[in-house]
């Protein structure tokens, strides 16, 4: 392990607003984020594979009245994303540390009112379509999770995956379905509020274009 690595790890071990394995949240926060971390009863958002969470962060400044919660498994991006909300002063952000197969180990059922998916890996084989989260068993676990009516969003840059996923998210019964294969020249590029990923700026700069869904879920 470097020592950058080993000095980010250290930080998430000593920031509050981290949430991993060996901090006592960690196995109660499951139905309490309100409660136990946020002391309010805001609305939930949640950002998978949220990488150094430019949009847990980016989001967070925007909307103050929303709690939001960066998930990923890779703990030197969430502790860049941490730093980041520290230095902000922001008191309505949280990242926790864990594999997203394991994600309705830490939220309750209708739980969570919002999640956004930027940029996944398109784990574009067939052999690897289920670890793509639009895939069916993630849908299943979000439906699970959303408060009646809770919003899904998805950016990516790949053709192939947004096919995918625009076909999985009707297969399971979404509404208010809203896409776009040309984000920025779309009618729904204000609903990002002009947030970009690193990957997303590099994309852009490529001059590729962003896709973008958005829909509602009924609860299971």
């Amino acid at each position: 392990m470097t020592r950058r690595k080993t000095h980010r790890f250290l930080q998430n071990a000593e920031s509050q607003n981290v949430i991993e394995v060996g901090k006592p949240l960690y196995k109660t926060i499951r139905g309490n984020w309100r409660s136990d971390y946020f002391k309010n009863d805001n609305p939930i958002v949640l950002e998978l594979a949220c990488g150094k969470g430019e949009y847990t962060v980016g989001l967070s400044q925007a909307f103050p009245a929303k709690n939001f919660i960066g998930v990923d498994i890779k703990g030197d991006r969430i502790a860049r994303g941490s730093k980041a909300a520290q230095d902000l002063g922001l008191t309505n952000v949280a990242f926790l540390r864990t594999d997203i197969n394991f994600l309705h180990e830490f939220f309750a059922k209708q739980e969570v009112n919002e999640i956004w998916i930027t940029f996944p890996d398109p784990q574009p084989r067939p052999r690897q379509e289920k670890h793509r989260l639009t895939h069916p068993r993630f849908l299943a676990i979000y439906k699970e999770l959303f408060v009646p009516g809770g919003t899904l969003h998805l950016k990516t840059d790949n053709p192939e995956l947004f096919a995918y996923s625009l076909e999985q998210v009707q297969a399971i019964g979404c509404t208010d379905l809203q896409f776009t294969t040309d984000l920025y020249n779309s009618p729904l590029n204000g609903i990002h509020i002009g947030i970009k990923t690193k990957y997303e700026q590099m994309f852009f700069d490529k001059g590729f274009t962003i896709n973008y869904l958005q829909c509602k879920t009924a609860v299971i």
